[in-house]
């Protein structure tokens, strides 16, 4: 292919960049889109391995979230209140920058609550969650407002839940439409003169005298400074990044008539998850089921985990509601020892930007921002 470029190709598609961004999820789409807004004079191009973003962007649940009782109370022993704090503003803040820069009616941004649901035979850690609302609240609160859990068991009737207790409302939480929001994301992107091209996966990275030399199969592209923002898939070119790959299964009803439930809502830890949307239940997770299988960059899924879903799907929430399974479908988020994001620079002018830990559509604007202003400050 490289010998069968037009001169009009090498000049204006495989010219020298100033910058090159790897990966078009949440994450790289934001890092580019700040780099150019800031000096709109570079020259800029992101690879993108998949006709659409490869990874969860476009795959996951479209949660606006920040994180739930039983998540932030496990985080908070693994980092401690401070730090937690810290990831807490940043994760509200990436939420914050996304809605101002998209706006959100076109993101279909609905703040309707966020619900963490406890079963009868959660009893222990139902009251534990009960017994930190106000703790969490004190926390948050000059981050994203007073009061923002509270014990909301009337909603457990009104939604049709069956086997559960307790429910803890966040009042802050909210929900947008992941595809939009990306579409909006390459759109906004491309209006400021950012090139996308997608099928188009990067081999290896060679060192030059002035930069490196991205090999792909479509051709080799050029420029000054690089940052990848491929998460999960970091490894295939930098293997020793400290992140570990984690499959979400999940799975879609056909639309179901008068269905009651509203808000988004969290269950056993945050490792499932499910929500209304165009009157279908979205529901996924169930990777603690088997963490080693699900420790990987394959996308797929696997019985234990689909069959542990249509269990929570019919005897918990929909237990006397007829529906269909519509179909199924996986993403590849990146996790690691700590819970923050992996900002670097790895190598002289190689920035890298991964390991969301599952908050992907809360942080990845902030942390698309944060790994371009480290590039920025090398100009």
């Amino acid at each position: 292919m490289p010998n069968e470029l037009s001169y009009w190709e090498k000049e204006s598609f495989f010219c020298n960049y100033d910058a090159i961004v790897i990966g078009s999820g949440i994450v790289g789409l934001n890092a580019a889109i700040h780099l150019k807004k800031t000096v709109p004079s570079l020259r800029i191009v992101i690879l993108e391995k998949g006709f659409l973003p490869t990874g969860a962007s476009t795959k996951n649940a479209g949660f606006a979230c920040f994180g739930s009782i039983s998540e932030l109370t496990e985080q908070e022993k693994r980092m401690g209140s401070e730090r937690l704090a810290m990831l807490i503003e940043k994760r509200w803040k990436g939420l914050l920058k996304l809605r101002y820069l998209l706006g959100d009616n076109t993101i279909d941004y609905q703040c309707l609550g966020g619900y963490e649901l406890f079963k009868k035979e959660d009893h222990s850690l139902a009251e534990l969650g009960v017994s930190k609302i106000e703790h969490f609240n004190l926390l948050v609160n000059d981050i994203v407002g007073s009061n923002a859990f509270r014990v909301n068991n009337k909603k457990i009737s009104l939604s049709g839940f069956e086997g559960v207790s307790t429910l803890i409302e966040n009042k802050y939480e909210a929900q947008i439409d992941s595809g939009k929001m990306m579409y909006a994301l390459i759109q906004y992107a491309q209006q400021l003169g950012i090139g996308i091209f997608n099928n188009c996966t990067v081999d290896r990275i060679e060192e030059e005298s002035k930069g490196f030399c991205l090999i792909t199969k479509n051709g080799n592209f050029s420029c000054k400074q690089l940052i990848l923002t491929t998460n999960a898939f970091i490894k295939d070119l930098y293997p020793d990044v400290d992140i570990n790959p984690g499959r979400g299964q999940v799975l879609i009803t056909k639309p179901i008539k008068d269905l009651k439930i509203a808000g988004t809502f969290h269950y056993d830890k945050g490792y499932y998850y499910f929500r209304n949307i165009n009157n279908r239940i979205l529901l996924g997770g169930g990777r603690n089921i088997d963490f080693k299988a699900e420790q990987t960059t394959t996308f797929g899924h696997t019985e234990p985990v689909q069959s542990a879903l249509e269990h929570l799907l019919k005897k918990v929430i929909l237990p006397t509601t007829k529906y269909e399974i519509d179909y199924r479908w996986s993403g590849i988020m990146a996790f690691g020892k700590t819970l923050e994001p992996h900002i670097e620079e790895i190598r002289p002018n190689v920035f890298c930007a991964t390991r969301c830990n599952g908050m992907g559509v809360a942080i990845g604007s902030q942390t698309g921002e944060d790994v371009a202003n480290l590039l920025l400050n090398k100009l």
